[in-house]
């Protein structure tokens, strides 16, 4: 049986996310398609971001916690896989949050920039935009980030060259490379 092709979406949202605390901010815009679940955007986020998925992660929209139910929830949330973006986010403004990985706490701020037509050649999701690396996994949340910045920027900081070592011998945070995210993003159907 051939693969289904791609549903073609009613609308499109250009997304603005924004890893909160981040300065200078770290922040990518994608064109996400109306009909994703909120599992396929977490999908979306982790690629544009840069992160490597291996954290538990939530979405928190009017106080409403949106993330996959696991038994051992201490709170049962809300099934992410079973929300869309339409239904989520209907406006423009629309704002809510992406939390990653609950003991560095990354908290990404997602605003709903515009809500287009789709564009019968593009291919959804698509990153668009996007500005400063992602920090390294499990540093320690934006305050950890901070103190990693330092100690690689000076070579006579007591942690510059354990850093160094762990991050893999660099670590440029301007470093934003929008090809590689978008070939990335095209596994997301």
């Amino acid at each position: 049986m051939p693969p289904k092709p791609p549903k073609i979406p009613a609308a499109v949202y250009q997304l603005k996310i924004t890893l909160r605390g981040s300065r200078p901010p770290i922040w990518r815009r994608v064109w996400v398609p109306d009909h994703f679940s909120l599992f396929k955007l977490h999908r979306v986020i982790q690629l544009a971001m840069g992160w490597e998925d291996g954290h538990l992660h939530q979405f928190i929209v009017g106080g409403r916690h949106y993330s996959i139910p696991h038994p051992d929830d201490w709170e049962p949330g809300i099934d992410e896989r079973r929300i869309t973006l339409e239904k989520l986010a209907p406006a423009l403004n629309s704002r809510f949050i992406y939390e990653y990985d609950f003991g560095d706490g990354w908290e990404h701020v997602i605003l709903v920039e515009k809500i287009i037509p789709p564009d019968a050649g593009e291919v959804y999701p698509k990153c668009i935009q996007g500005k400063n690396a992602c920090p390294p996994e499990d540093v320690g949340g934006i305050w950890g980030y901070q103190g990693f910045l330092q100690a690689i920027r000076d070579p006579n900081h007591e942690e510059h060259d354990s850093y160094l070592e762990w991050v893999g011998g660099e670590f440029d945070p301007k470093a934003f490379d929008l090809e590689a995210v978008n070939r990335a993003l095209r596994k997301v159907k």
